[in-house]
């Protein structure tokens, strides 16, 4: 291995020269990056709303060396704690490999990162998501781009549905295919993401034909996939006849990429409108809490044939291990500006807008006592959104092991520590974290001047567990003992029933199928 020259490594399409990086202490060892790699070709003319197309080949050695476009524009509506930048350009389905043995058959456990940001916006390009730190600990990490909002994932009458998902689908058969060249084993493949990303991995995880492509899923605040057929077919026509086009791909296609993209702003939950918030500040989150994210994976019967708990009982996956988890206070914040618009509006009121069962709301408000109007309605979306379906996921797939003597194993945890300048444990606080990098750009801002290096270290050894030897460091999840990981400071711990606070908004169990 020459630092002094620039890596280069055979791909099915061509050669790829990457470049060296110092490594991210002194006792390590350097590693390379190689960014931007097309695994598909451009998703524009012919391949606009269409389903993803491997890339074709190139001729000589091909720089890597600067990220790829971004399907991540301006997105109206943004909001993001993680820095991820955007760049332009046509070609935007790549993916970026850091490796400490570039061109070596070193047979690496490998990481495959998708991104978070509700399905509309988020890049791969984040410095959090460097894989220096992986590197340094013996890990391949891949981080891939997928279509966003509605290119990605709205309904058209004469296209795939679902064509985010076939972009993860198609960056992992590049990984199958191409990896053992970046020093990585095709045959131990983790697939992980935060946020949409978390939810990315989980739908993955259910989707029977995607089964050969990784071994074990780490989902970090992740939201199983259930939107219905009905709701996306419903949101694809409202967005077409808001552009005044029919929805077809010929109908669709008449429209600019930023027509697109506004047009799904007024369509798309995640945009926190609906309404007037003014005068009404939890309208968005009313329909978020309701319908989800219309512009995400949508249950089709076909790819996705069931949603994502369902099929977790029936034991889709059953075979691959799995850690999931949120942080405490994911969406805590999301009514921040209102606190005091809301201070005087009655908890039971607002709470009886996003659940619609009354002895439920009761016993919600009995068991959180204390919290403000805004607060407890924070807590509420985060409970039920990320908290107790991570909980109803490990539940379904314990059940399911009960009965089979090939089932992996399920680990849940809890990121407890709250941040000294957001006050919580918030939504994207555990990501620096788990990748290792508190010294990244922006973390100040989540994290404060001095995060914990050693709870990093508990939250990376974690994952490095999963991913080098196939199991969590912690007690794997049964449905007696409950017992989770919760990652705090001054110190971690292992808790039984670490849920307690939301098993009154866990779903009854699912039929075994």
């Amino acid at each position: 291995m020459t630092i002094a020259t620039p890596p280069i490594v055979q791909t099915s399409a061509g050669a790829v020269r990457g470049f060296w990086r110092e490594a991210p202490d002194a006792a390590g060892s350097p590693s390379a990056a190689f960014l931007g790699i097309p695994f598909a070709e451009p998703p524009i003319g012919e391949h606009r709303f269409a389903a993803p197309v491997p890339h074709g080949a190139w001729e000589g050695v091909r720089d890597a060396v600067e990220f790829g476009a971004t399907p991540h524009r301006e997105v109206i509506g943004e909001m993001t704690m993680i820095p991820e930048p955007a760049f332009p350009g046509e070609s935007t389905l790549n993916v970026n490999v850091f490796t400490p043995t570039p061109g070596e058959a070193s047979a690496l456990p490998v990481l495959v990162y998708i991104h978070g940001g509700g399905y509309v916006s988020g890049s791969p390009s984040s410095p959090w998501y460097d894989g220096a730190p992986f590197n340094r600990d013996g890990v391949v990490l891949v981080s891939v781009s997928y279509r966003l909002g509605f290119h990605g994932f709205g309904f058209i009458e004469d296209a795939p549905l679902n064509r985010g998902v076939l972009d993860w689908m198609l960056a992992l058969e590049w990984v199958q295919q191409n990896i053992a060249e970046f020093g990585g084993d095709p045959a131990r493949v983790t697939i992980v993401g935060q946020s949409a990303g978390g939810g990315a991995v989980l739908t993955l995880l259910g989707i029977p034909s995607a089964q050969h492509l990784f071994q074990s899923v780490y989902s970090i605040s992740g939201v199983p996939t259930a939107t219905t057929l009905d709701a996306a077919e419903a949101a694809g026509r409202r967005l077409a006849e808001l552009g005044g086009v029919a929805p077809t791909r010929a109908g669709l296609g008449t429209l600019t990429e930023q027509r697109v993209l506004e047009l799904q702003a007024q369509i798309s939950s995640v945009s926190m409108g609906g309404g007037d918030e003014e005068a009404d500040p939890i309208a968005g989150l009313v329909a978020l809490a309701g319908d989800g994210l219309v512009l995400g994976p949508v249950v089709d019967g076909e790819l996705i044939p069931l949603p994502s708990r369902e099929a977790y009982a029936a034991g889709i996956g059953s075979d691959k291990a799995v850690i999931l988890g949120a942080t405490d206070q994911e969406f805590n914040m999301v009514l921040a500006g209102a606190q005091d618009a809301l201070a005087a509006v009655p908890a039971a009121a607002l709470l009886g807008r996003l659940q619609s069962s009354e002895e439920i709301v009761a016993g919600y408000l009995a068991a959180h006592e204390g919290l403000g109007t805004a607060d407890l309605v924070g807590q509420y979306l985060t409970d039920f959104m990320f908290r107790a379906p991570s909980v109803a996921i490990a539940e379904a797939r314990a059940s399911f092991a009960e009965g089979s003597d090939a089932a992996a194993g399920t680990w849940i945890y809890r990121f407890a520590w709250s941040s000294p300048t957001i006050g919580s444990a918030c939504h994207c606080l555990d990501v620096p974290f788990f990748f290792d990098q508190l010294g990244a750009e922006r973390v100040v801002n989540i994290a404060g001047a001095e995060p914990s290096q050693k709870l990093a270290d508990e939250v990376h050894g974690g994952a490095l567990a999963l991913i080098t030897a196939g199991a969590a460091d912690w007690p794997a999840w049964n449905n007696v003992d409950r017992e989770a990981r919760v990652y705090d400071v001054p110190e971690s711990s292992v808790q039984a029933d670490a849920f307690a606070d939301v098993r009154m908004l866990l779903p009854q169990p699912a039929p075994a199928l």
